[in-house]
């Protein structure tokens, strides 16, 4: 019978030896949600042997890591701003670019009663992370897919409480009135399908291409956007995630109907974050 440390050792041999190529910790949290339990408590128990069951186990989940599937979904979940989110292949997994568009989000209505769409909600983690950050907002989040949906409804209720959110299915902004909205935040698709060449296998082979690409050239949702976003009232804002080289195609794109409030980088320097208000009419 193996001990805990020892298949640690094994683990991060065979990760390390596989064409995923991860890094050594992703060995000791598969290995921790076999056994049940915290990172913390498997280190402190490396000499408690281990069941032939749960060695088969994480044998399994390794095997299917080395083979590229990304390892939030062998866990089934994913950490964004502070809390633990049920992901699996119906979502996009959230990254961490995402958080400043939630931090943008909290700062664009500093405090203030308003309502809140999220657009594409996928998992429902910029939804959820609005909702209990910010009791003064009504969140309202969306999505075309009725699978992203069900995930999003678990991690509703597992993580704001029932009716923090309001969940609905809708294509973008396709035939919404958005007369009581303050504020549309939204992560869109923006990858162009040229881009999938160098993309890593694990997501390019195991995320919803949905929630990734934007055919023909990465900007046609955020076009499509743009255009249902002229509902807006006077003032309202439009925050958007972009991608790393978008944020003056999108500005370009706004054109009359809104002005550009800010634009904000990530931790990588990209132009990530671009926020718009609604201008009156002219």
């Amino acid at each position: 019978m193996s001990t805990v440390a020892e298949l640690r050792r094994q683990g991060r041999r065979r990760l390390a030896d596989s064409a995923a190529a991860t890094g050594p910790r992703e060995a000791t949290l598969l290995l921790s949600r076999v056994l049940g339990l915290s990172e913390a408590q498997l280190l402190a128990r490396s000499e408690q042997p281990v069941s032939s069951r749960h060695a088969a186990q994480y044998g399994t989940l390794l095997e299917r890591r080395a083979a590229g599937e990304p390892v939030a979904y062998l866990l089934g979940e994913r950490e964004f701003y502070g809390r633990s989110f049920l992901v699996d292949r119906r979502v996009l997994i959230p990254r961490p670019e995402t958080e400043h568009l939630v931090e943008v989000t909290l700062d664009l209505v500093s405090g203030a009663p308003a309502s809140v769409l999220d657009v594409g909600t996928g998992s429902g983690c910029i939804a959820v992370t609005l909702a209990v950050e910010a009791p003064n907002l009504t969140v309202f989040a969306s999505d075309v897919s009725l699978d992203a949906l069900d995930v999003a409804r678990s991690n509703c209720r597992r993580l704001a409480g029932p009716g923090a959110v309001c969940l609905f299915a809708c294509d973008l902004l396709d035939g919404l009135d958005l007369g009581i909205i303050d504020l549309v935040v939204s992560n869109p698709p923006y990858l162009a399908p040229g881009e999938a060449a160098a993309m890593t296998p694990d997501v390019l082979e195991h995320e919803p291409h949905l929630a990734l690409f934007a055919p023909p050239d990465g900007l046609a949702q955020l076009r499509r956007l743009l255009r249902g976003a002229r509902g807006l009232r006077p003032g309202a804002t439009l925050a958007l995630e972009v991608g790393a080289a978008q944020a003056p195609q999108v500005a370009e794109l706004a054109g009359e109907q809104f002005e550009v409030a800010r634009i904000e980088r990530d931790y990588a320097g990209h132009e990530r974050v671009v926020c718009l208000r609604r201008r009156a009419p002219r």
